[in-house]
């Protein structure tokens, strides 16, 4: 039987897969916060997706007063009204999370069954953890394993491994059968908030970004946040109210923090470079016209040194266009080496030269992440999120990258 300690560890470390879904952004004072007023005044008139940015609202002290009593009250509402996200926030509740409510296994599987009955995946990987340690629920392998399989299609990496470790615990027929009775799962939505304050063509501006701490840290570029005084952060878990930290205007870098746990991938700081070495970014161009799934490009490192040799930029040859700014450089150990900053402007160069520039564009140096990061105490010992494995392709890989970028949205 599988050892209750291992299954705890990947329980917490599902975390990164959970967060609180979108809220506008804060005002300084909530009483008033417009946003948060008519948000509320939808609630009350029984708005399921009202009620579950309201519970947001008041779970993050973000535009409002910050109330457990209140999440809980709006959580409830709306998950009686089928918002899976509402269901898996109170199911958090009720496992080993604490904050003030009793832990209750069998309160927390209840509601982690609907939210993953309606294909929220971090509930899904909830469902099988509990069915393989029979918290809440009498201990089914075959359950687990089923749910452990339907976790791991939706691209979980934990559940991946979870699911081959839990393996050498089953016979051959339970593994077939967790294999057939997750082929037969078919998701079953009742509610689906639209996620978001204002759509992308309402945005002042947008770029790309990507969290290096599990806690919420993300890194993007100046340039793209300086606008605007609401920015959001969307990443295939939802939309998220963020906050700048720290910004470095010298060298197009802001450091923002949204609320949550996220996966994360490692920088590589004052590592070599060399010349010719290949790298990849993965971003959100253009997404207006382009749409929101994020862009791969690939290419090499064309140079150590950007426009007039500038040694604080690194040339790419990676294709880039309006929109990845901000994205991460990433080597092929899937370790981020810069920060994708500009493209050589075409009608600047063609007016110069006489001839159009042929992708040409260049990446913040990770050394000067690193400068900027190392002045932020409550990053000190955060840094160091798991990266790529060696034997690892280069499609997990970019699925790692893919699950830490976001685009960012100022409005």
């Amino acid at each position: 039987m599988m050892r209750s300690a291992t299954v705890k560890v990947w329980f917490r470390r599902s975390s990164t897969l959970c967060a609180l879904l979108c809220c506008c952004l804060a005002l300084p004072v909530w009483s008033q916060n417009s946003e948060f007023k008519e948000t509320k005044a939808k609630a009350e008139q029984g708005d399921a997706e009202a009620q579950f940015l309201l519970g947001s609202m008041y779970d993050s002290g973000l535009g409002v007063l910050k109330s457990y009593a209140e999440s809980g009250k709006w959580y409830l509402k709306a998950a009686a009204q089928g918002v899976a996200e509402a269901q898996y926030e109170l199911g958090l509740r009720y496992y080993e999370y604490g904050k003030k409510a009793k832990t209750n296994y069998t309160t927390a599987f209840s509601w982690f069954f609907k939210a993953a009955n309606q294909g929220f995946v971090p509930a899904q990987y909830s469902v099988a953890v509990m069915y393989g340690l029979g918290q809440g629920v009498p201990q089914e392998n075959v359950e687990a394993q089923k749910w452990f399989n339907i976790a791991a299609a939706q691209g979980v990496r934990r559940a991946v491994e979870a699911r081959e470790a839990f393996a050498l615990q089953l016979t051959r027929d339970q593994i077939a059968e967790g294999e057939r009775r997750a082929a037969l799962f078919v998701p079953k939505r009742i509610f689906k908030p639209q996620l978001g304050i204002g759509g992308v063509t309402a945005a002042k501006s947008s770029g790309t970004g990507f969290f290096i701490t599990t806690n919420g840290y993300l890194i993007t570029n100046h340039h793209v946040v300086e606008e605007g005084t609401n920015l959001q952060v969307r990443t295939k878990l939802g939309a998220f109210p963020a906050q700048v930290v720290k910004m470095d205007k010298s060298n197009d870098l802001a450091l923002l923090k949204v609320i949550g746990s996220f996966p994360a991938i490692p920088v590589a700081g004052t590592g070599p470079v060399r010349l010719g070495e290949s790298v990849f970014t993965i971003g959100f161009p253009n997404p207006d016209v382009q749409g929101l799934e994020p862009k791969l490009t690939r290419g090499d490192i064309s140079s150590l040194a950007g426009i007039q040799d500038d040694p604080r930029y690194f040339q790419i040859s990676v294709p880039v266009q309006p929109g990845n700014s901000g994205g991460p450089l990433v080597n092929s150990s899937g370790h981020v080496v810069g920060v994708v900053t500009m493209r050589l402007g075409d009608m600047r160069t063609l007016q110069a030269s006489g001839a159009l520039p042929q992708n040409v564009n260049y990446a913040l140096k990770g050394s000067l992440l690193t400068a900027l990061l190392e002045g932020v105490p409550e990053l000190a010992g955060q840094l160091n999120p798991t990266g790529a494995s060696n034997g690892w392709k280069f499609e997990d890989i970019v699925s790692t990258v893919q699950d830490a970028v976001g685009i960012v949205l100022c409005y």
